[in-house]
């Protein structure tokens, strides 16, 4: 009933109290202060100041909520799982199935959770590589992290989000035409009171009309109230005219009565309920229920009924406002702890900052406080502009001082770039000198003011390195050969390498002689033991090897992978022998290199076989990723040995 309904003394919100006490009004009251609007379906009532008073900030909240609960349709919710136990890998999968393969009204609660649980995972990995970086030397303003199932989650937010706007566009044409429905019901209700035709028709009539009415779908929050109470008005009207035929009349007041005093002892029971919020939430499932589901009773009882229900509401409003009062005390106390915190913040002392070093200890203290202040929790809403702007205010300091020094020495780190792109040329114009003499002392000295200068943008780094270390190494390989070149000694060594290589080859090729590992062992040791053989003639080492792999091939008694590092060590030490350390060197950051493109692929391939679901695993696609896996598995341990020998050398 547009009087009784609208007057529900429940508290706005957790900050906000509503004490007023409101006396139901007559429906004779309300009939007389909307009968002139009766033909403005959408327009606001102009109510009566009575009315007016009903209007307090405690029955606007529940008309809200009411209204933004009939916009909505109801879909049954897809099941939350323990997200908080997956990894990222798992998330994301989920986030993949839930976004694909389910209603997008319907998994807004699980998206908005493996967010929450997926970003505080991965902030945690963030925190502890930059931690890493920052431990190995880094600059703060270099670090960059990515991951490729961060791509692949951003990927499926993006789908949900398009999904997502295109349901509330599509939802939303579709509350215009529900609205558009209800007004033209309306008119039709309208137009059944004004014919007033014989009582039994307009009866029949009328419960079509209001089946249409039920049936006609959720229309805009914002039309909602104005809406229902212009029909609601129109259904009294029609009652007050329904004279011709008092039975059907009354046996609907009979009805609505039975049913309202139903929803009157729902309500009181819910003062028994522990979880005021809970009790709030249901209490504004009756209030919807009254409002639309149970039609007007007569008017001897309307007023008793409302009393009825109002005072079984107001408790539940009393149960509430202390529950926040008692919430609102917690709240007062946490404001004196944030701004003790933003006081801390405001003391830090970063004056004697000289360094990326103590830079990087005064934002760990910073990070401390920052953590501290948001664990606190909620302020009064009042209050939470004044603390937060506080709160950065006092970090503004703190970021603008930090910002300036980083920004003089991004500055250093400019004039090092500088620096190295001046030595790079110095290095490139001399290698081609054949003056071995004198330009080799130059080029060490290169390599010296090198290493004097200090970091260079991150990512120039790799770049500059590379060009500079490719110059020094072509001009040094140069020197290498022409201190090679009519070296008689490494001519016999070649002759008698060519002969060993012969003495293998048949022996290999002889059905009567098996291949041992150990035989291995021994050509390798004779063939490194002969020396070194002139720099043009390295091809006949490719065919050494190539031969050993023949052999290997060939033989069921000889690992691969042992003539793998056969073959390596034999290499390692021929640079060992020659005192080539520049050799070693790079051998070790060719083996590191390696191991980190082959523990990126087996992530990648296990990412992979993790969005495949729904398969066996003799799936053909399956088998084939796990054989790939494990092929890159094999490789991983020879280069993990390969590693472990280079580091057990001594140089």
């Amino acid at each position: 009933m547009l009087e009784q309904d609208n007057s529900l003394p429940i508290e706005e919100n957790n900050e906000t109290t509503v004490n007023n006490e409101v006396t139901p009004q007559t429906s004779e009251e309300i009939q007389e202060s909307v009968i002139n609007e009766v033909e403005k379906p959408i327009k606001k009532l102009e109510a009566a100041p009575e009315i007016k008073l009903l209007e307090n900030k405690a029955v606007e909240e529940i008309e809200n909520k009411i209204a933004e609960s009939s916009e909505s349709v109801e879909h049954a919710p897809v099941e939350m799982l323990n997200y908080e136990s997956l990894s990222l890998e798992e998330l994301v999968e989920q986030l993949g199935l839930l976004v694909h393969g389910n209603q997008i009204q319907s998994i807004n609660n699980n998206v908005n959770t493996i967010k929450s649980v997926f970003n505080a995972k991965f902030g945690k990995l963030l925190k502890a590589e930059k931690e890493k970086f920052l431990k190995e030397g880094g600059n703060i303003i270099d670090f960059e992290f990515s991951m490729p199932i961060k791509s692949t989650y951003n990927s499926y937010l993006y789908d949900y989000k398009i999904k997502r706007n295109e349901y509330f566009a599509n939802q939303e044409n579709q509350l215009k035409a529900n609205l558009e429905a209800k007004l033209e019901i309306i008119e039709e209700l309208k137009n059944l009171i004004d014919s007033a035709n014989d009582g039994g028709v307009m009866y029949k009539m009328f419960k079509e009309i209001q089946n249409k009415w039920n049936t006609a779908g959720p229309i805009p929050k914002a039309k909602y109230n104005d809406t229902w109470r212009t029909y609601h008005h129109h259904v009294e009207r029609f009652y007050d005219l329904l004279h011709i035929s008092n039975d059907l009349r009354e046996l609907d007041f009979k009805h609505n009565l039975e049913e309202k005093q139903k929803l009157i002892a729902r309500a009181e029971a819910l003062d028994q309920l522990e979880d005021v919020n809970e009790a709030f939430n249901e209490l504004q499932v009756l209030h919807k229920l009254w409002k639309e589901e149970v039609g007007p009773v007569s008017r001897e009882h309307r007023d008793e009924v409302w009393e009825q229900f109002s005072e079984a509401t107001k408790k539940i409003h009393d149960k509430r406002h202390d529950y926040f009062k008692d919430l609102k005390s917690k709240f007062d106390e946490n404001v004196d702890k944030k701004l003790a915190v933003v006081k801390e913040i405001e003391n830090l002392d970063f004056s004697k900052n000289n360094s990326k070093a103590d830079w990087q200890k005064s934002i760990k203290e910073l990070e401390t406080l920052r953590n501290k202040f948001f664990s606190i929790g909620q302020v009064p809403r009042a209050k939470s502009d004044k603390i937060w702007a506080a709160f950065k205010e006092a970090t503004h300091k703190f970021n603008s001082e930090k910002n300036s020094f980083f920004k003089d020495v991004k500055k250093d780190h400019l004039e090092n770039l500088n620096k190295k792109k001046l030595l790079i040329e110095k290095a490139v114009a001399l290698k081609e000198s054949t003056d071995w003499e004198v330009t080799t002392e130059v080029l060490k000295k290169i390599q010296a003011d090198w290493k004097k200068i200090g970091h260079v943008p991150r990512k120039y780094s790799d770049k500059l390195w590379k060009e500079f270390k490719d110059a020094c190494n072509y001009y040094f390989d140069r020197l290498r050969e022409a201190q090679d070149e009519g070296n008689k000694e490494q001519l016999e060594i070649l002759d008698k390498k060519k002969d060993l290589l012969n003495t293998i080859k048949d022996q290999s090729a002889d059905d009567d002689v098996e291949i041992t590992l150990d035989m291995v062992k021994e050509y390798v040791d004779e063939w490194r033991d002969l020396g070194r053989v002139p720099y043009d003639m390295r091809h006949i080492e490719v065919k050494f090897n190539k031969l050993l792999d023949k052999i290997v091939d060939s033989s069921d008694d000889v690992d691969k992978r042992d003539i793998e590092m056969i073959k390596f060590t034999n290499l390692v030490n021929s640079y060992l022998d020659q005192k080539n350390y520049r050799k070693l060197d790079s051998e070790q950051l060719f083996v590191r290199k390696k191991i980190d493109e082959t523990i990126r692929e087996i992530q990648q391939l296990e990412n992979n076989l993790g969005f495949i679901s729904n398969v066996t695993n003799d799936n053909p696609l399956v088998k084939n990723v796990m054989s790939q896996i494990e092929g890159h598995k094999e490789k991983m341990a020879v280069w993990k040995s390969k590693l472990e020998y280079l580091r057990s050398l001594e140089y």
